[in-house]
């Protein structure tokens, strides 16, 4: 019989699938790197699984432990499936500009999530970084994740998302467009594409109220550039250990508008319903259009699932709120 032993073992092997109507105005093949496909229906069910098993060889991770990570929503929903196959609890810490939906999913699965306010300096007492690794400090038996600044996190997508990309464009792709958190799938996929053929273009894509572009740009990081912006998944704060700033060639930044908009042109014209980062992701490709030929493969990769953004972006209401529709 063709089965898997259990759902841990779906993780990965996604699809790569060619973009048509909303890319029709580009020189060059743009093919999404689909991670919705992934069980928890995010590119983090990679990084948890590997975060977790790096832990346990490590002797971090103990036999009935509580992992503990501040997370707006997918690393924790790739953090509890395979906490709940191996027997562990779960505490998540996340802030309040993350949607409802995402929350909801945690708790579902079984975690304990803390809510904490957007709008605070990372190292300000109350902030889901600063929260996180209290707990992490008071509570017995736990382990604190800390993606931003866990090794594991980049090296999940150098083994497994950089390869797949490589088999599937059997070689061909000559850039490769993702927007950047953590840094983990910018910076592994990037390290490994760029091992392969160094000429291969890695962009990533920002947010406003991001330090991010700016810090790759002068090495300067700019407390002005950071102020409240709503598009999850993307932008930093500050600057996580797990980005590799020297395989990035460039970035560019997508407005929280054009990020909302363009995940309901994905819909629309491409039958793609995906999260937050995705719009910003083709959004950004389309901002890119200078740097591509008509030869060029280029691959973005799409984070996750539009079911978790229900709420948000794929609500009338709150886009007429939020301005972005009339």
């Amino acid at each position: 019989m063709q089965i898997f032993e259990n759902i841990i073992e779906t993780i990965g092997n996604t699809p790569l699938i060619k973009l048509n109507k909303i890319v029709k105005d580009l020189p060059c093949t743009v093919l999404a790197k689909y991670e919705t496909f992934n069980p928890g229906n995010s590119v983090k069910d990679r990084i948890g699984l590997k975060m977790i098993n790096d832990a346990e060889k490590k002797g971090l991770l103990k036999p009935g432990g509580t992992i503990i990570e501040g997370t707006s929503g997918n690393t924790g929903m790739g953090l509890a499936i395979v906490a709940i196959s191996r027997g562990y609890n779960c505490i998540f810490v996340t802030s309040d500009k993350q949607s409802k939906g995402k929350l909801d999913v945690l708790r579902t699965f079984g975690a304990e999530v803390i809510v904490c306010p957007t709008n605070v300096d990372p190292d300000d007492k109350r902030s889901y970084y600063s929260v996180s690794k209290r707990l992490a400090e008071e509570t017995p038996n736990s382990w604190y994740v800390n993606q931003y600044d866990n090794p594991s996190n980049a090296i999940a997508h150098y083994e497994s998302t950089g390869p797949e990309i490589w088999k599937q464009t059997e070689g061909k792709i000559t850039h490769f467009v993702v927007g950047v958190g953590t840094g983990g799938t910018i910076s592994g996929v990037g390290k490994f594409l760029k091992e392969m053929n160094p000429n291969i273009k890695i962009w990533g894509v920002d947010a406003y109220g991001s330090v991010l572009k700016k810090y790759h740009e002068t090495g300067v990081f700019d407390q002005d550039e950071i102020y409240p912006y709503v598009t999850e998944g993307i932008g930093e704060d500050m600057i996580p250990e797990n980005i590799n700033f020297d395989i990035i060639d460039g970035f560019t930044k997508v407005t929280d508008k054009d990020a909302a908009l363009f995940c309901r042109e994905l819909v629309r014209k491409e039958a793609m319903f995906v999260g937050n980062s995705a719009g910003a992701a083709i959004k950004g490709v389309l901002q890119l259009e200078k740097n591509f030929t008509k030869n060029d493969i280029v691959v973005v990769l799409f984070h996750d699932h539009g079911s978790r953004y229900i709420n948000k972006i794929y609500n009338d209401e709150w886009m007429k709120q939020m301005g972005y529709l009339e």
